[in-house]
């Protein structure tokens, strides 16, 4: 990644563009973007500005958060529940989102089975006993596929005017290059992780000794944990407060996939309804809506039956033999479903003709075999209008 650095002579202040904490965000968006993981936590989570982001990324179903500092969190908990947008147009991925208050000395089962767990800024506020245990409950216990870790680099301090010994007041330490690197690397070695590191905040021209401001951690774990090993621990006790929760509208959902279906059902039939009322009324011109086009109607004008000789029976099954052929037949237009099934967007939801049929039951009328949806033809309405 670019980092931009940006040296005031005259105050003698670093500026990093962006600023580095979006940086770090991004740096983990990256890698969501490339490994697409589909449970990601991230423990530390604050003012869950990460945890927005992420929400975003479409590969992810399972978002959790973990902080002790349980106030910051539900200031700031609530731009990560849906929005009327989201259930307006529900997503193809389900995505819950989840929030706990606890610390990560402590073991709880609701953390087991990630893809990813990233720890932005976190460690060094860590007390000697809570660090301690932090490898066994991260690695061991929670052992994702991969873990982030970003901690300040102490190395850097001296360029940053005003920082006398830690960065933050709430730091209980802070690393240089090679401290991190061997605490890392004993971690790695003892839960079956490799480690690669990086940073963000390249130091100004001269100082490249020092490293990066940022110092970061990859682990990768060698080996898929075991099924036995995540059910055996899953029966710990709960330590965790949950304090949010929110389930995300899916089309995985079949109540918003129905609502979908319809929706799409009832705007198609009306477009084929318009267009074969317009290709009846002008003497079968070419269309000329991009989307009626798409819909690919050849309207069959012996199916618009004026006389009164057919029954309703022979109608259907008429229409049935035509199965791709809407007709009219007096002031009812008779779309059959495999014309329906057809439109793209139908398609896509469905999958297969028995689901169309299946979502569509009792929320869209049809003929009496099922085999057809019928628009009524409002005549009066047309009059008015003329």
């Amino acid at each position: 990644m670019d980092t931009n650095l940006q040296k005031d002579d005259l105050r003698g202040t670093i500026k990093f563009i962006p600023p580095l904490y979006k940086q770090r965000y991004q740096f983990i968006k990256d890698l969501v973007i490339k490994y697409k993981p589909k449970k990601v936590a991230d423990l530390g989570c604050a003012d869950c500005t990460l945890l927005w982001m992420l929400k975003f990324c479409k590969c992810i179903e399972v978002l959790a958060g973990l902080d002790i500092r349980e106030n910051v969190m539900k200031e700031k908990m609530h731009m990560l529940s849906p929005l009327p947008a989201d259930y307006l147009q529900p997503s193809e991925r389900s995505l819950t989102v989840t929030l706990h208050h606890g610390s990560v000395a402590h073991k709880d089962s609701c953390m087991l089975g990630f893809d990813l767990v990233t720890c932005i800024e976190l460690i060094e506020h860590l007390e000697a006993a809570e660090l301690e245990k932090f490898p066994e409950v991260v690695f061991g216990f929670m052992a994702p596929a991969m873990i982030v870790i970003s901690t300040p680099n102490s190395e850097f301090n001296p360029l940053l005017p005003g920082v006398t010994l830690f960065r933050h007041s709430d730091h209980k330490f802070e690393w240089d290059q090679t401290q991190f690197q061997s605490w890392a690397i004993d971690a790695a070695t003892r839960y079956d992780y490799t480690v690669e590191f990086t940073g963000l905040g390249t130091p100004p021209p001269g100082s490249e000794d020092v490293g990066f401001c940022t110092q970061i951690g990859v682990f990768v774990r060698k080996y898929p944990k075991s099924g036995e090993t995540v059910n055996s621990e899953k029966h710990t006790e709960h330590a965790y407060k949950t304090v949010f929760k929110a389930v995300y509208p899916s089309l995985k959902d079949e109540k918003y996939l129905q609502n979908a279906v319809v929706s799409e059902v009832i705007f198609g039939a009306d477009i084929i309804k318009r267009r074969l009322l317009g290709d009846f009324k002008s003497e079968g011109k070419a269309p000329s809506d991009g989307l009626e086009m798409e819909l690919k109607f050849q309207p069959c004008k012996y199916f618009m039956r004026c006389s009164k000789n057919l029954s309703l029976a022979e109608t259907e099954k008429l229409a049935a033999e035509r199965s791709m052929e809407p007709f009219i037949d007096e002031n009812t237009v008779y779309i059959p479903l495999a014309k329906i099934f057809s439109i793209p967007k139908v398609n896509q939801l469905c999958g297969t003709f028995e689901k169309l049929s299946k979502l569509i039951a009792g929320k869209v009328a049809l003929s009496n075999d099922g085999s057809a949806v019928i628009v009524t033809i409002e005549y009066e309405n047309e009059e008015q209008e003329n």
